[in-house]
């Protein structure tokens, strides 16, 4: 069962979006499309200034641009605790948002940086919040003291309801002891402990002391700087049941911090993926043995016909060519198993494929086509086409003297809503081409195409020169390009 991590992303509760080295939008998900009240057509395309501008002069566009630039000059991520962003509304006017953002580097395959992606938290209410008490501390008139405490009330009940309802699992930490100020009951029921608050970490958790987390807690507070847990194991001892005290997060702790930069807390934000985690190990288990039981099962095949055909009279061609096209199978399996059934490369089937009929390629076979990855169904379909083709040049075409050359090229377009992809296969400097008098079961594999779910177009040429072979298919809505980032809206 494949995992779509874009709608994962999509769905995610967080606001996420992603920029490329020029700070240009290219993709979003709801969630940050809410928080920002814009249109998703209004902004992809546009500089993240342009399509939230704000005074060069500012406090708020420094902070940004600097952070931008950290990742940009260094490849590391970095964090801004907090920043004022104001935000503009529907009808025109400018709401007052303060924020806390994650800015992480993502590379190519070539390990140079490609995107930036951006986490941002609005942490608005908080900061209200902690005007409004700092505003009770200098007002001292009855009345005025009197409707603070009841707007402080009201304010303390939102974010009372904003813990509890929130979908992972947050906790507030004060002090450079790290008490517990606020948990939610998500925070809860991953401790196993209702009896935490007002407690230091080391206190109330003492198990997490000797993992490293409280070392972890005390360098965040001293540096200001938040940590992020990515699929971090814990321990914990609560009442929760033995299986259950084994866990892994996603988690990041970060600093609360006053106007002057004083660090006076830490936020702890994350979610428990231990599931997630051990369906993964399922199912990395079971695609082995499904691969083993396949390995066997192409075996006993090959074994089966050369049993029935081994007293056949004249039945050797045949049996070589129906060989090669389970090895070309077997190969193509065994490409798509090196990464666990995921998605597989044009460029990868294609140099596969060839180079198991033809040997190596030098400079015989010409590829050339952008980092494209098609899904396990076309890569097996396209996988034996390709080696017909190959078989077909070694027979008779391009690849069957000394001179021939193969150029093969492919190509991806957009129809609005799916992919569609261009594969052609051109053959030169061979034997000069007729078309045969009668179509063998390779021929006929070839034009039967890729797919018939989603529309195949084959284009056969016999030119004298040489075959030539256009494949058009219509591949699923958001194919996966360039290492997983399933959208027509990313750049490949």
């Amino acid at each position: 069962m494949a995992i779509d991590f874009l709608e994962l992303a999509e769905a995610s509760p967080n606001p996420y979006v992603l920029l490329d080295r020029d700070l240009r939008l290219v993709w979003m998900n709801r969630a940050y499309l809410e928080v920002t009240m814009r249109d998703r057509d209004d902004i992809v395309g546009r500089t993240m200034f342009d399509a939230f501008p704000s005074d060069p002069d500012s406090e708020s566009y420094r902070q940004l641009r600097d952070s931008f630039e950290h990742v940009l000059e260094t490849g590391e991520t970095d964090e801004i605790a907090l920043i004022r962003y104001d935000i503009a509304r529907p009808d025109g006017g400018m709401d007052t948002r303060y924020w806390s953002a994650t800015h992480t580097p993502l590379s190519g395959s070539d390990g140079s940086l490609k995107y930036i992606l951006q986490h941002t938290v609005d942490v608005t209410e908080l900061h209200e919040l902690r005007q409004l008490r700092k505003e009770i501390g200098v007002v001292r008139r009855a009345e005025a003291v009197e409707a603070r405490n009841r707007d402080l009330e009201r304010e303390s009940q939102r974010m009372l309801e904003f813990f509890e309802q929130a979908p992972g699992f947050v906790a507030v930490l004060g002090g450079p002891d790290h008490v517990f100020q606020m948990a939610n009951a998500s925070y809860l029921d991953l401790v196993g402990r209702d009896d935490i608050l007002g407690k230091p970490v080391g206190e109330a958790l003492p198990e997490v002391i000797e993992q490293g987390f409280v070392e972890v807690l005390d360098r965040v507070y001293a540096t200001g700087e938040a940590y992020i847990g990515r699929r971090d194991r814990v321990i914990l001892e609560g009442t929760n049941i033995p299986a259950y005290s084994h866990r892994v997060l996603n988690f990041i702790f970060q600093p609360i911090s006053e106007d002057d930069g004083t660090i006076t807390g830490i936020i702890v934000q994350g979610y428990d993926v231990t599931e997630e985690v051990e369906y993964e190990k399922r199912q990395s288990l079971l695609i082995q043995e499904l691969n083993h039981r396949v390995k066997n099962t192409l075996a006993v095949v090959q074994s089966l016909a050369q049993q029935t055909f081994r007293n056949v009279p004249d039945s050797a061609p045949a049996m070589a060519i129906y060989k090669a096209r389970l090895h070309a199978l077997a190969a193509a399996h065994g490409l798509l198993t090196a990464s666990s059934w995921s998605p597989a490369s044009v460029r990868e089937i294609v140099e596969l494929t060839t180079s198991a009929a033809f040997g190596s390629l030098d400079g015989r076979v010409v590829l050339e086509g952008p980092s494209y990855l098609l899904n396990p169904e076309v890569a097996l379909a396209l996988t034996m086409i390709v080696h017909e083709l190959t078989t077909n040049a070694i027979k008779y075409g391009a690849l069957s003297n000394d001179e021939g050359r193969v150029h093969v090229g492919w190509s991806v377009n957009s129809d609005g809503e799916c992919e569609k992809l261009a594969f052609v296969w051109q053959e030169r400097g061979g034997p000069e081409v007729q078309e045969p008098e009668r179509e063998g079961f390779g021929t006929r594999l070839i034009r039967s195409g890729i797919t018939s779910k989603r529309g195949t177009t084959v284009d056969m040429r016999y030119e004298p020169a040489g075959l030539e072979c256009e494949l058009t298919v219509t591949l699923e809505c958001g194919a996966l390009r360039d290492g997983g980032i399933s959208s027509p809206m990313v750049p490949g």
